[in-house]
């Protein structure tokens, strides 16, 4: 079990008194504890199994406008001396930077709603077991499989933030996690896929016989890849891949990327840098939502943002150091978004496969292409060939590229959106993309 709130409390409250006595000016912190059980399986057989539980602290001291952190797994009040000691020894060596400080008070939350984001639910070990061997069973039915990897994770938070403004709160999270990672080979190639899923309470988890079919499948179907020419194509991507670039945008309007000028869309607040069917919102209120939460690492209240509405850019992602860089006020962004989706497009999933004569279907993308600074996408890739709706064969070895100013004028999005993840995008179609074959 984690440890209960009260005990929490105490020691931050203990952090906080004693920094202020040791002559820092403000000062936060953060006690955390989390308790995570995992279970694996190879080839439905027993791999490992393991327990961690972590409790640890965050400190930070200001100074005027100089400021330092200090951390530890060690909550014990002697430990917790020596640690403030050096924490506030090291403020005041540490060269002064006119944007540190606290949130402004007038930010901070204080209206604090159960999210349900955390089940008291407990699966022992012996009931994970019986998950998995469900799960290798279905995912290994099929002979073309050869080789089987799963894993049931189960994972359980509580933690308390703290500042000399007054703030003190915090909540318990929970997730339950399971996957399937399958390997299919015929006389022609050997192909690996996955399927995961992941859910705050454990009786909203995939049915392990369907998690296990679905990564067999998955993997099957890319079995014989062929080989295409370079060309200029269209390029549809599946809702997992193209959350991926949806998460690239979040990093390109991170504040931190904004103010050091290292970002594409530096200075395009209210500017069109979407088609204009395009909305994204950042939603961190969402009931059981794997993102959802009442506030920042910093304690900034957190409200719904529509990050791009009609394809105008309305706000970026700010917190409150990068924030005072650019004279802007924290949004609640520190440490990021929380349920960042795109809203639905218009057309079903059949209809956008039928669009065109002939399009590719990228199932996954392969290396790090995303450039942030100069927008350039380029990246490995491996999907099918799709004609006429038709997904008629799996392609691989190819590099798709293209410029992010250009990808998100193009994109044309299905109405297949769900919530499986903290970034959510329904199926992309992306015009104009340039692809390099044999």
């Amino acid at each position: 079990m984690v440890k209960d709130q009260e005990f929490l409390k105490k020691k931050a409250s203990y952090c906080l008194s004693l920094a202020k006595k040791s002559g820092a000016t403000e000062s936060s912190v953060v006690v955390n504890n989390s308790v995570s059980e995992t279970v694996n399986f190879r080839n439905k057989k027993l791999d490992e199994s393991n327990r961690s539980d972590n409790l640890s602290v965050r400190i930070t001291t200001y100074i005027g406008k100089r400021k330092s952190t200090i951390s530890s797994s060690n909550l014990l009040n002697d430990n917790l001396d020596i640690l403030i000691e050096k924490c506030v020894e090291a403020t005041k060596n540490t060269p002064e930077d006119e944007f540190n400080s606290l949130p402004d008070k007038n930010l901070l939350a204080n209206n604090v709603k159960d999210l349900d984001i955390y089940d008291d639910t407990h699966i022992e070990n012996d009931q994970k077991i019986d998950y998995l061997k469900k799960l290798e069973a279905a995912a290994s039915n099929d002979k073309k499989i050869v080789n089987t990897e799963s894993s049931f994770t189960q994972n359980k938070s509580n933690f308390i933030l703290a500042n000399s403004e007054g703030f003190c709160d915090g909540y318990k999270t929970s997730s339950f996690t399971a996957s399937s990672v399958t390997v299919a080979r015929d006389e022609k190639s050997m192909e690996r896929d996955y399927e995961y899923s992941s859910k705050c309470f454990l009786k909203d988890l995939d049915d392990a016989d369907e998690l296990g079919k679905l990564a067999a499948n998955q993997s099957i179907r890319k079995l014989s890849p062929k080989k295409i020419g370079s060309e200029k194509i269209v390029v549809i991507f599946d809702k997992r891949i193209a959350k991926g670039i949806l998460s690239t945008f979040a990093s390109a309007i991170s504040s931190s990327s904004i103010s050091r000028g290292t970002s594409f869309l530096k200075d395009k607040i209210d500017k069109k840098v979407f088609s204009n069917k395009i909305n994204i919102f950042d939603k961190p209120d969402i009931l059981k939502g794997l993102g959802s939460r009442n506030f920042d690492g910093e304690g900034v209240k957190t409200d719904t943002l529509k990050l791009v509405d009609k394809g105008i850019l309305k706000h970026y992602l700010i917190d409150t150091y990068n924030g005072k860089k650019l004279n802007l006020k924290s949004n609640g962004r520190y440490g990021g978004t929380s349920n960042l989706y795109f809203e639905n497009g218009s057309i079903s999933f059949e209809d956008l496969l039928n669009s065109n004569s002939k399009c590719l279907y990228i199932t996954e993308t392969i290396g790090h292409g995303s450039n942030i600074v100069t927008g350039d996408y380029s990246v490995g890739a491996t999907g099918f060939l799709v004609e006429n709706g038709e997904f008629k064969y799996p392609i691989n070895e190819i590099t798709i590229a293209s410029n992010f100013k250009e990808m998100f004028q193009n994109i044309t999005l299905a109405n297949d959106l769900d919530f499986k993840y903290e970034t959510n995008s329904p199926t992309m179609m992306i015009e104009g993309m340039v692809v390099a074959g044999k």
